[in-house]
């Protein structure tokens, strides 16, 4: 009783007032923090600070720099030192070396050309067989020479083992799977790397070698491809390799040679080893693996002349006119192409050169030999050209890149002599720029038209080109011809996946360029091919990206379900797992697009069927991420649904909404906010007067929160909504609503578990519970007592619980609490509480400082005050000094915030808790200096003279 009886009486308005901030006025000028510093390059030696960082650019020539920079006029001091010790070494090669440089960079290839790296795995997952394949597998052993032999002798021997491997020392593997095969060829390639780091350069070559001449064999033609893939690879490595060891050869004094070195810095031990290397490869029998291995290491050239790529390119073009099988010709001529991007991008005459020979040869696939050997091999033509398409697009690619328009034209027009020419019209369509292609867009459909449907299906043509307008506009007079040309031959279409693959690009092409009505018939057409037989079911990729190409250029959701078969399209994702990844994607779009709230109830009613999907989807098994992910689409629906001023139709609503999404905790929290807003919102509107009426809605509100709030399992989620939605039924003068809430948090309290799972792991609630108690008591401080309970009925029955409740045994939570709520007894003592809610009177109002009131509140203070002064005797044992000191210093700053320490009791108190806190040395000296700083600020303060007095009897004990 001693401290509430001897409260100190609080002025909060005078005391808000000495404590406010002084306020100064800034003349910021052209300053202000959040406006970025633009640097200007200062272009004389005089420094000048103020225009080097001047907030607004001076000159267009300035620049972003690094303000240190700018004291240095854009140099850094080891730069000038390097150029004050050698002046002409460092200033003679720089225009020519820029000059050089600017040459390479223009010449080389950008991050606009894709890869071959991109197209590989694409390659390797078409092209595949279920026929059995064979591999020759050489004697890749190593003959034993004597140590002493002659130079002589030594390379009889390497070209020995080299005639060895032609003249048949290898074994053939037969009957291989396609995943033997390549499990062979990988660990070729690992024989390769291991040859090549034992020093065994020859059985290196010969694996190289041996792996080339499989180019030759078609007899499982369709594999052919990925065979090319990845045999290409082994000579990739086997490339690397070779011109990483000239490379090393030509190290100097541990100085390596630069990226443009010229051939007259090489010394004469690495070009002879690189000479060697190629009368090596020359000294190959047969035609295509001398033609892959020397190619494989076509980069060397640069160690030996500086001309030596650009005369190699045209001769091993001219060497590929000897292949006979055009397939494996376009394939020999498409890593060509790669080997030349990689080391010589500039020198497309030759890669224009190997286009035109393979034009001239064209005739070839249709001769005699190809179709014999199809029919060997039961292979229809169609499937056969397709082997083609990666080859020639790859070529195609490379000459197309950074080309002007004029020899575009000039290959399209070559291309349109060749009769049957639908595969190279479909590689030029996949090669040559999009808005190349769009600007002659009818032309194409031309040529399209005129194509052998034999050969190469036209379906696949018209998906090329829609390809390219999805990415490029035609000309506006023609868009709408081109679609009824397309969409004439697609719908005509009868396998399903055929005419799946064609409407899936040119969904996107419709919806760019036309109106509602015009997708809305593509839409229909499609349900029309995939509903037969549930052909839908062999295509949710496609349909996926056909909806997701909808929402892309329809994102106004009033028009995107006026689309009469916008819902009818989504009755065919019949398969779950992909019709809820559908539905999130339809949630995405309508978050990130719709810019206002709607009531619009088409949008409602499609988005509530869509959410109630997403919802439906929800089971046991469904991960915690997932569900997470689903809570939040469906809360951004919730939040962008608005009635306006209708609050019954929009509680309405939310009350529809709790019962379709009652799986999801996270909505259920989110409908208990969107609620109490609601309730604002009506208090607002009605600025605090509630009518009858709007009376009777307010309680509405506060009962659909009373009734959901139970159904949430997480236990500090219901402690706090019941606060909330408390403090909203306070505020909006339903008492005993109020009081239901706070009475039900209070009787939850001893349920809070001792450990909670927080984002997976299990930490100590305490800190959650003493964060929860103390809000709440900031709230009980308003909330005047119910007439027929006793006084501070719901101060007592917390005080209760909090005694009862299970603390762990090393915790001072409980006495903290304790203290915290000696703050609130101190508030309730005053005769004007520091805040209250409006139209509700509390219980300084209520009480008027009635001395039973304050008589019941001393009682409350003097239990609370023993029960701190018990708990800090029982911490006097040495392992709990610490705890001791700490909660000694936490209780004396409580009684100078809120006692009148002019009472001598309560005086002596506070001396005996800052002694304590001392006592065993476990105080921060900081701590208590600053503290007792504040008393001595204090004392000068108006009627606190007394803490003069205070400071004085204040002593600073030193740690030892």
């Amino acid at each position: 009783s001693l401290f509430l009886r001897h409260a100190r009486s609080r002025n909060y308005v005078s005391e808000c007032e000495v404590c406010k901030l002084e306020s100064v006025p800034l003349d910021f000028g052209d300053y202000h923090p959040l406006k970025p510093i633009t640097v200007t390059e200062s272009k004389t030696k005089k420094m000048n600070r103020k225009g080097s960082t001047s907030s607004t650019s001076s000159s267009s020539s300035s620049s972003l720099l690094d303000p240190l920079s700018s004291v240095l006029d854009g140099t850094d001091p080891l730069s000038l030192f390097a150029a004050a010790a050698d002046p002409v070494t460092t200033a003679a090669p720089t225009d020519g070396a820029r000059r050089k440089r600017d040459k390479d960079e223009s010449s080389a290839v950008g991050s606009d050309f894709e890869p071959w790296s991109s197209k590989r795995g694409e390659i390797l997952a078409r092209y595949t067989t279920t026929e059995k394949l064979s591999i020759v597998s050489g004697g890749c052993h190593r003959k034993a020479t004597t140590t002493g032999s002659a130079v002589s002798e030594k390379v009889r021997t390497r070209l020995e083992e080299l005639d060895d491997l032609e003249e048949g020392s290898q074994k053939e593997l037969l009957n291989l799977t396609q995943q033997d095969y390549m499990n062979r060829i990988e660990e070729l390639n690992q024989s390769l790397k291991d040859a090549w780091s034992s020093d065994q350069k020859v059985k290196a070559l010969k694996i190289v070698i041996q792996c080339s001449k499989l180019l030759s064999d078609t007899t499982v033609i369709q594999f052919y491809p990925s065979k090319f893939v990845l045999i290409t690879d082994i000579l990739d490595t086997f490339g690397k390799l070779v011109y990483e060891r000239i490379l090393s050869m030509c190290v100097d004094n541990r100085v390596s040679l630069p990226d443009n070195f010229s051939p007259e810095s090489v010394n004469d031990t690495a070009k002879e080893t690189c000479l060697n290397w190629f009368f090596k490869i020359a000294s190959i029998r047969e035609l295509i693996p001398r033609f892959y291995v020397e190619a494989a290491i076509l980069k060397c050239n640069k160690f030996l002349s500086k001309t030596g790529i650009s005369e190699c390119l045209p001769r091993l073009t001219s060497m590929i006119r000897g292949i006979g099988d055009p397939l494996v010709a376009v394939y020999a001529r498409a890593y060509l192409c790669r080997v030349g991007m990689e080391v010589a991008p500039q020198l497309k005459e030759s890669l224009n050169k190997n286009f035109f020979d393979f034009l001239l040869t064209f005739k070839q696939i249709h001769g005699d030999t190809v179709q014999n050997q199809l029919v060997v091999q039961c292979v229809e033509i169609p499937l056969y050209l397709t082997l083609y398409s990666p080859a020639i697009d790859w070529i195609l690619q490379c000459i197309a890149y950074h080309a002007p328009d004029v020899l575009l034209t000039e290959m399209m027009e070559r291309c349109k002599k060749l009769g049957n020419n639908a595969l190279l019209l479909n590689s030029v369509m996949s090669a040559f720029r999009a808005e190349f292609i769009a600007a002659r867009s009818m032309d194409f459909i031309g040529m399209i038209k005129e194509c052998d449907e034999s050969g190469f299906p036209k379906h696949l043509l018209f998906r090329s080109l829609g390809s390219n307008l999805a990415l490029a506009d035609p000309p506006e007079n023609d868009r709408l011809q081109i679609l009824n040309e397309a969409w004439k031959v697609i719908t005509k279409l009868k396998n399903p996946q055929d005419y799946i693959n064609c409407a899936e690009v040119w969904v996107e092409y419709t919806c760019r360029h036309f109106t509602k009505r015009e997708v809305n018939t593509v839409l229909a057409d499609v349900i029309k091919h995939m509903t037969p037989d549930r052909a839908f079911e062999d295509a949710y990729p496609q349909l996926q990206s056909i909806i997701q190409k909808v929402i892309t250029y329809i994102y106004d959701f009033a028009l995107l379900f006026s689309v009469e078969k916008f819902l009818p399209f989504l009755d065919m994702f019949q398969k779950e797992s992909v019709r809820v990844e559908v539905c999130k994607c339809i949630m995405e779009s309508f978050i990130k697009h719709q810019q206002e709230s709607t009531k619009d109830p088409v949008i409602l009613n499609a988005l509530l069927h869509i959410c109630k999907t997403m919802h439906d989807s929800v089971n046991a098994l469904t991960l915690e991420d997932e569900k997470r992910m689903l809570a939040a689409l469906i809360n951004g629906f919730i939040k962008m649904v608005s009635f306006g001023r209708d609050f019954e139709q929009q509680l309405s609503f939310y009350v529809e909404a709790r019962s379709m999404f009652c799986n999801l905790e996270p909505v259920l929290v989110q409908l208990i906010h969107s609620v109490n807003q609601l309730a604002m919102e009506t208090r607002r509107v009605m600025k605090g007067n509630h009518s009858r009426k709007t009376a009777a809605f307010v309680r509405a509100c506060v009962a659909f929160c009373f009734i959901t709030i139970p159904s949430l399992s997480s236990i500090f989620t219901r402690l706090n909504l019941y606060l909330h939605s408390g403090q909203v039924a306070l505020a909006n003068q339903c008492l005993s609503q109020a009081d239901a809430f706070f009475k039900a948090a209070v009787s939850l309290v001893p349920e809070v578990p001792k450990m909670i799972s927080i984002d997976g792991k299990m930490r100590p609630s305490d800190a959650f519970l003493l964060e929860f108690l103390c809000n709440f008591f900031s709230t009980l401080l308003v909330v005047p007592d119910h007439p027929e309970q006793g006084v501070l009925f719901l101060v007592r029955g917390l005080l209760n619980v909090i005694q009862d409740y299970t603390w762990e045994d090393n915790s001072d939570d409980k006495v903290r609490i304790y203290t915290n709520v000696l703050h609130l007894l101190s508030a309730m003592t005053q005769e004007a509480f520091i805040y209250h809610v409006d139209k509700v009177d509390s219980n300084d109002t209520l009480y008027g400082g009635d001395s039973k009131f304050l008589a019941e509140i001393n009682k409350l203070s003097e239990t609370v005050v023993s029960q701190i002064l018990d708990h800090l005797k029982t911490l006097g044992k040495e392992e709990t000094l610490k705890r001791q000191s700490q909660l000694a210093l936490y209780f004396f700053n409580t009684i100078l915030a809120h006692g009148d320490l002019q009472n001598n009791r309560l005086n002596q108190l506070s001396v005996n808790l800052w002694n304590l806190a001392q006592k065993h040395g476990f105080a921060d000296t900081k701590t208590m200096v600053k503290t007792l700083e504040y008393i001595k600020r204090r004392s000068k303060q108006p009627e606190m003279s007394h803490f003069t007095e205070l400071a004085l009897r204040l002593p600073l004990q030193s740690r030892t």
